[in-house]
């Protein structure tokens, strides 16, 4: 058993995998984000900041959701994030379509080099095998 405190409220918990909150903590937490996305969906004109404060949530939170592709917002929003590679504007997650696409393309072209090497032909000993001796 891997029992751990919750990093929320301090109870102690049997963990499993994922954050290390407990089970009570993890109903809340998705409580929240449920009121978040339901806030969001209604008041499409919100920033950050005024989503937090409605809600009661930490801003830092609703960015995460953000980063993580739990939440999306619309293109007309006023909440807004940058790609981690280029800088554009995106609506959730960490890169933008083009360093996406352009990731994959690198990626996969690593992966064909690794595959394309023919294998090497070992050379045989004319006489086979024997053995030698050192002098």
């Amino acid at each position: 058993m891997n029992i751990r405190n919750c990093k929320s409220c301090g109870r102690i918990f049997n963990y499993v995998s994922g954050p290390v909150i407990c089970p009570m903590c993890k109903e809340s937490a998705e409580a929240k984000f449920q009121e978040v996305k339901d806030y969001i969906r209604e008041n499409k004109g919100a920033s950050i900041n005024e989503v937090a404060e409605a809600c009661d949530v930490d801003p830092a939170q609703i960015r995460q959701w953000l980063r993580e592709d739990r939440l999306e917002v619309t293109p007309d929003s006023a909440i807004t994030l940058s790609c981690d590679n280029c800088g554009a504007s995106i609506r959730s997650g960490k890169f933008c379509e083009k360093c996406k696409n352009s990731m994959a393309r690198n990626l996969s072209s690593v992966l064909d080099k690794g595959k394309s090497k023919p294998a090497q032909p070992q050379k045989k000993d004319e006489d086979g095998p024997r053995m030698r001796f050192l002098k």
